[in-house]
């Protein structure tokens, strides 16, 4: 578990008091119901959503709710690095039906999901980078997967793309009760 991860490792801090402060809020926001998924993308890349995402799903997982961070940025996704967890198999193996190893991959959705050291939170990482993101992400087999880990669990969080670069985070915003843009301070 690296140092970015401040609400498991410095819970009594005021950036993890912000992050809580963000849970409660984001609980708060949407009037048709209880929240499920969310998503966190940003316009650029290096503005923090990796760092938001992580740390908001700690908070949440802290709160006592089974949570799934899924790594949606099949490109350049990081947070097994964050979290410590092996980077493959994840998203792109299951969705792709290939494993790591470039053989028929298992189809249970649970074989790809990894446990981390926060209680409670469990992350479903990139996977091997294919040719086609954007592709997997607007199948079928996504939105199916997608309801498969709201069925699991009391929030999914998943860690999108940059908006500017490519369409991925967009796609997914379709399929989410939420989305959180996250910005850089006095950049964006």
């Amino acid at each position: 578990m690296k140092k970015e991860l401040v609400a498991a490792r410095e819970p009594k801090s005021p950036i993890s008091e912000l992050f809580r402060t963000l849970r409660t809020n984001i609980q708060f926001m949407n009037t048709k119901g209880e929240l499920k998924t969310l998503l966190i993308t940003s316009t650029s890349p290096s503005e923090g959503k990796s760092w938001v995402s992580s740390n908001l799903a700690t908070t949440f997982a802290q709160a006592g709710k089974k949570v799934i961070l899924v790594d949606c940025d099949m490109r350049k996704g990081r947070l097994f690095s964050i979290f410590g967890t092996a980077p493959v198999p994840g998203l792109s193996n299951y969705l792709s039906g290939i494993n790591s190893q470039g053989e028929k991959g298992d189809t249970d959705i649970l074989t790809y999901v990894s446990k981390t050291e926060v209680e409670n939170l469990y992350l479903l990482p990139a996977g091997n980078v294919p040719p086609n993101p954007s592709e997997l992400l607007v199948s079928e087999k996504m939105t199916e997967t997608m309801k498969k880990l709201e069925s699991l669990c009391d929030i999914v969080i998943y860690d999108g793309t940059p908006t500017n670069l490519v369409t991925d985070a967009l796609i997914i915003s379709r399929n989410v009760d939420s989305t959180i843009i996250v910005c850089a301070y006095k950049q964006t």
